[in-house]
Formats: structure tokens, sequence, C-alpha cells
């Protein structure tokens, strides 16, 4: 992990003299005011919030919750279906009304996607979202019960592009540890069909299980649409008890968000499942914070 965060810090370093390089060399001809304007790097526009980050607080009272999150900057919602159904009980009517009120887009929601996939895109469809998203599958036993979860994921994009929405799966670090020699990763990634299946890399998850998440969106470009953003303190005995706010971790995120973009990643979305001196809606405030405030 420490050749990981080696080399990102080299290639980061790298860019950032040659940026300022070429600042300093066109200072020379630029007015003051506009010299300014040149060092300041671009922004993160939009960043979005799995809503699962903050579940407790969704299920006392889940438009307040929401509201709150788009005071805090964030302009997309993942959901989840914490036992209301993936618009935690309002109608479309009333979810594309709170939609509009906060400026927010619905872009997504994890949801059990093998069961009642038709009423749940229908829903899904008409409050404007892109994605239901498989958050788990569980590690399987062998390499051929991987290919048929493929063809199970094949079979879910066939019925969400019929409501003009896409399939999209969530990793854990179970599938990026090997069987049988092979990648459950790769498995999913070589048999599903691009126009069917795209992935959300939980980035956290890809980290802690040893891999470069840079390095695996660029393995497969134009696949990982979505990634959840959450930060990985030093290693630990437990991958799941690794968690920090973000900026407090070792994970490169600068670096990442801005390269992965090159790759086809439309949506970076917060997740926060592990909470030190904080609680989940003052975690949420501070991590949208350090997104806003990110220089790429």
């Amino acid at each position: 992990m420490r050749k990981i965060k080696e080399q990102y810090t080299m290639n980061n370093n790298r860019r950032k003299f040659l940026q300022v390089s070429a600042l300093l060399g066109a200072g020379a001809f630029l007015p003051t005011g506009l010299v300014s304007a040149a060092e300041s790097f671009a922004k993160l526009k939009k960043f979005g919030i799995q809503l699962y980050s903050v579940k407790e607080d969704m299920a006392k009272d889940a438009a307040g919750t929401m509201r709150k999150l788009a005071g805090f900057g964030y302009k997309q919602f993942e959901g989840f279906d914490g036992g209301k159904g993936i618009l935690w009980g309002m109608s479309p009517a009333e979810c594309k009304d709170l939609l509009k009120d906060t400026g927010v887009d619905f872009i997504s929601s994890h949801a059990n996607v093998f069961k009642d996939l038709d009423a749940q895109a229908e829903q899904a469809a008409e409050v404007g979202m892109k994605y239901l998203i498989c958050p788990y599958i569980g590690a399987q036993k062998t390499v051929d019960d991987w290919k048929k979860i493929a063809d199970r994921f094949n079979d879910a994009g066939k019925t969400l592009k019929k409501h003009g929405l896409k399939f999209a799966y969530h990793n854990h670090a179970y599938t990026f540890e090997k069987l049988d020699g092979q990648l459950p990763q790769d498995i999913l990634m070589n048999n599903t069909d691009p126009k069917l299946v795209d992935f959300e890399l939980d980035m956290y998850w890809a980290y802690v299980a040893g891999f470069d998440p840079l390095a695996y969106v660029a393995k497969f470009p134009g696949r990982f649409t979505l990634c959840h953003v959450k930060d990985a303190e030093a290693a630990g005995s437990d991958a799941h008890d690794r968690g920090v706010l973000l900026g407090k971790g070792e994970i490169p995120y600068v670096d990442i968000i801005k390269q992965s973009k090159k790759y086809g990643m439309e949506y970076f979305v917060v997740e926060q499942e592990r909470f030190v001196n904080t609680n989940p809606l003052e975690a949420a405030e501070r991590n949208a914070s350090y997104l806003s405030n990110l220089s790429l």
C-alpha cells in the first residue's frame, strides 16, 4: 500500500511542478489579476452522498435530512432501501418537489435488483434516477458462480434498459480477492455487456484490498461511471475499521478524482460508515467541505 501512495505522490508532485513552472513562465506576460486566476485550480462542481451515511437520520426524517444535506453543498443523492422503498415512503411527486426545492438530483439508488425490479424502476425513472445499483452480492465459491452472477447482472440491465435506466454493481473487498487465480471483479467486468452494465467503484474497498483504484479504473475505461469516495487511515488489523473523514486518511483523492474523469467517471459519491469523534450529519458536512475546497 505504501508503494501505491508513493507512486501517487511522485506523479502528483511532478504534475504540480510542471503546472507551477508553466504559470511562472506565463506570469511575466500576464497582469497580476490574471496570474492569480491562473493559479486557481478547478473545483469539483458537483458531488453526491450515499444516504446510508446518515441512515439513522433518514429513518427519523427523510425529507428533513435530505434538506440538511443539500444545505451542506451536496448536489446529488444516492439512495438505498431502508425498509420504506427507494423513495423512503414518498410518492414520486413528493420526491420530485423536494428535489426541485433543494436543487439536488437523485442520481441512483442501491436496491434489491432481483426483486420487483420493474416496479422499482418505474419509481426511479419518474424522479429522474439514472441507475439502480446492486450494493452487495457476497463472495462466490467458484469462477463459474461469478460468471452466473454476471449473467444475472446482464438480465437486470436488460430490464432496466426498458425503463430508460442502467444497472450498476457496487463492489466490496471480496471481488478484489483472487479465486482460482482469477480476480472476481475482472470476471464481472469481462462477462457483462457494457451497454447494459456499469460499475460503481468503492475506492475504499479496492484500496484496502491492495489495489490502486485509479489504475483499475484506467484498466476498464468507460465501465466505471460512479464511485464511492471514502478515506482510509493507515493499515490496521481490520479492513472494516479503517474509515476516516475525507482528507484524514491516505487515499490520494485529488489525483484520483482528477484523473478518473479521463476514463469515464462521472459521479463522485461520499459514503461514511465509521465515525470517530463525530456524528453522521457532522461527518457529512465536513466531507462536503473537503470536496468543495478541493483543488484539482
